[in-house]
């Protein structure tokens, strides 16, 4: 007599930004990244930076014939047991890939309306009905642009940009049009299960018990839009660790995050955003800015599943 299958407990989503569409692996086939992927066992992972870009260990472009990702995250996803796969609208070099276990169905892309609003990475909105629960998840990728100065400021005027701190309102800017065109659709988002996840280049007033700027840091604006009453999101990171600093970046700050709605805070029962020894950033060949395997650290999120409905 056969067994029945295990009831599956927890849903386990990885977030991280993949600097380069795994920049530092492509010559062992993502032997590395795959091993990791598959020891973490996720049932959904979103990815930013899902595009090949470079030759290994250089600066040098590949051509577009001879980039491996995005077009076969397909094959790639397959290795670690993910048999669907969603893709953000791929505006540059930096799309978000969503893969998972479940069926995933696509809802919309996003780049934008030009002039009042551009998505400079480009992002999307992909829907998963779990097994056993009735309401669909509802996953937002995004990768706000990372620039100091605004979108298509000339180079002479960039620095006058700069100060007066442009490029924040423009992040700003990608926000709300992101949340105003999916779980702001919604008449009912708290009760919804909703999760935005992406590199928002911008910091947080929660962590600025380690960032210790004025109150008044224009840093601050794009992350103050996303806790304001407008917002059904938390933060899962600062509300799993209030106080405590968890960097998601090389460079000392928390950048990267997980947002979820109220239902889902509700079914959080674990968040893991340490480094390892794969995930421990180490440089890679002769480029300065480029590391291996990321310059992020990934984040991972574990639901109860008995919690959602």
């Amino acid at each position: 007599m056969s067994k029945k299958p295990a009831v599956k407990k927890t849903l386990r989503v990885l977030y991280w930004n993949i600097q380069n569409g795994m920049w530092a692996e492509q010559d062992r086939e993502y032997a590395s990244f795959v091993e990791w992927v598959k020891k973490k066992n996720p049932d959904i992972c979103i990815f930013a930076e899902a595009s090949t870009i470079y030759y290994d260990g250089t600066d040098k472009e590949r051509p577009w014939e001879d980039r491996y990702l995005p077009a076969h995250w397909d094959e790639l996803a397959a290795r670690w047991g993910h048999t669907s796969v969603f893709m953000g609208a791929q505006r540059d070099n930096y799309p978000q890939v969503i893969t998972s276990r479940y069926k995933i169905d696509s809802v919309d892309t996003f780049m934008g309306v030009r002039p009042d609003t551009v998505v400079s990475h480009g992002a999307g909105w992909a829907r998963i009905q779990l097994e056993g629960i009735d309401k669909p998840l509802n996953i937002v990728c995004c990768h706000l642009r990372p620039f100091a100065y605004g979108y298509g400021v000339p180079k002479e005027k960039r620095k006058e940009s700069s100060a007066k701190y442009e490029g924040d309102q423009h992040r700003k800017k990608e926000a709300m049009y992101l949340l105003n065109h999916t779980v702001l659709t919604s008449s009912d988002p708290s009760g919804e299960y909703w999760l935005m996840a992406g590199d928002f280049n911008s910091r947080s007033r929660k962590d600025n018990f380690k960032y210790k700027y004025s109150d008044a840091a224009p840093s601050f604006v794009v992350q103050d839009y996303m806790m304001s009453a407008r917002s059904p999101y938390y933060d899962v990171v600062a509300e799993s660790f209030p106080g405590i600093w968890c960097p998601s970046h090389i460079n000392g700050s928390r950048i990267d995050y997980v947002f979820v709605t109220k239902a889902l805070l509700d079914a959080c029962k674990e968040v893991y955003t340490n480094t390892d020894s794969y995930t421990s950033p180490a440089r890679s060949g002769n480029v300065d800015r480029f590391w291996a395997p990321s310059d992020h650290f990934p984040i991972i999120v574990d639901f109860n599943l008995s919690k959602l409905k």
